[in-house]
């Protein structure tokens, strides 16, 4: 039988895990496929879409956009308790997004005026996995956002069904957020249609989602022709526990989080007593759960558990592992917050579990993954919208600092530049 979790003990042997992380590692196989595909699509455009979803998903489409009357007629698809959820999360996330500062600035003084304007992306696409369910969700989570930031254009890229269809969820999720077009297309070619357009699918400006290693390959070769968020890996949970942590909690966030495939479920702990509370417990929590076979994996092949001298070494190691989530199962997780330099989201308390996050909390569940939270962000307003510099230098100014700029031009063999400058210092205009 395959072991609960991988055991570490001790800082150094947990920091020396922490280096051999990989952040951000690519498939070389992926890679070469999605560059086939992206340059299929490239090509090919609407036909290189149909053969691609025929020979990866097995479905033959007629039309590539879904009609806006099979958007329209989700919501009559769907339980009505399902259908206010999704609501309800919508409202949370716009709410929680509304509150996010977005403003630039202009500041004026006798040198003129600098400051700062912001400009939302014009068009996005956003990527929905359908894989074995439709992770409506992360429409959700990557549109209104999206839409809050004052993105005009929306199209949204997700497999069709063996039968050819879009998931009622996604269909609603996507009249909830006002999608401008739908289309059923996934893989890597999904992300070259929407990088490049094609007579089906509108080009857009920037990507944003998650999904397989293929997708992930394929969003890393178009970067530069659109822009992407990130490239976001398996997902991965550090549950940070002390003596007062209720260990079916522990348990419980853990398995969240294995249940889904390649994921990554840490734990980090100063007590062995709270260490054996809580592997039991996910034994236990394993023995019923629809998903454990998944869970089991993620468990034995990717997920450790780790035991440090005290709470000061457990913050250092959480920092050093930048996980995606960091669930703060300890008495008094504010005293802690101070302390957190790397995490893509800080969870604080019994009460605030990851899971809930995932859906109808408010931030995104979008996050950086594999250590990439040391330099990068949840999904924000920010990943849609353009920070433009503004300067309006009066002549004052100019007089001043010009022959500064003149000798540092010349300095690097750039005399235009040089001129440039020079010419408004000798004309006083």
């Amino acid at each position: 039988m395959m072991p609960l979790m991988r055991i570490v003990r001790g800082l150094e042997a947990a920091l020396d895990l922490a280096r051999r992380r990989e952040a951000g590692a690519l498939d070389p196989h992926a890679e070469t496929a999605a560059r086939q595909v992206v340059d299929h699509v490239r090509r090919d455009g609407d036909a290189a879409l149909r053969d691609l979803t025929e020979r990866f998903d097995g479905v033959r489409l007629d039309a590539i956009q879904v009609p806006q009357a099979r958007i329209d007629a989700a919501a009559d698809e769907l339980e009505p308790e399902l259908r206010d959820a999704i609501d309800t999360a919508a409202a949370r996330i716009r709410a929680y997004y509304h509150r996010q500062p977005t403003g630039g600035f202009l500041h004026a003084d006798e040198d003129g005026v600098t400051g700062q304007i912001v400009r939302p992306i014009a068009s996005v696409g956003c990527y929905v996995p359908g894989g074995t369910a439709p992770l409506f969700s992360s429409l959700l989570m990557s549109a209104v956002p999206a839409r809050v930031a004052g993105v005009s254009r929306l199209v949204v890229a997700t497999p069709p069904r063996p039968d050819g269809s879009v998931a009622a969820e996604i269909r609603y999720a996507a009249k909830v957020v006002g999608a401008d077009a739908v289309v059923r297309v996934g893989g890597a070619q999904a992300i070259a249609a929407l990088a490049y357009g094609t007579d089906a699918v509108p080009r857009v400006d920037k990507i944003v989602g998650p999904g397989n290693a293929y997708v992930v390959a394929a969003k890393r070769l178009v970067y530069g022709s659109v822009g992407i968020e990130s490239l976001p890996g398996p997902t991965e949970t550090l549950v940070l526990a002390d003596e007062d942590a209720d260990p079916r909690h522990a348990a419980a966030d853990l398995l969240a989080q294995a249940e889904h495939l390649g994921a990554q479920p840490m734990l980090v702990t100063w007590s062995d007593a709270v260490l054996d509370a809580i592997l039991t417990a996910i034994d236990d929590g394993l023995s019923d759960l629809p998903t454990a076979d998944a869970a089991r994996e993620s468990l034995a092949e990717r997920g450790f558990a780790i035991r440090v001298a005290d709470p000061q070494q457990a913050l250092e190691v959480a920092n050093a592992l930048a996980p995606e989530h960091l669930c703060l199962l300890v008495d008094d997780p504010w005293a802690y917050l101070g302390g957190i330099r790397n995490a893509g989201g800080v969870f604080l308390g019994a009460h605030s579990m990851e899971a809930l996050g995932d859906y109808v909390a408010g931030p995104s569940h979008v996050m950086p993954t594999s250590t990439t939270a040391r330099f990068a962000s949840f999904l924000n307003l920010r990943d849609f919208q353009k920070v433009i510099p503004v300067l309006a230098a009066s002549p004052d100014l100019v007089a001043r600092v010009g022959p500064a700029g003149v000798r540092m031009a010349r300095a690097e063999g750039l005399e235009a530049h040089a001129r440039a400058i020079a010419a408004r210092l000798n004309h006083g205009d």
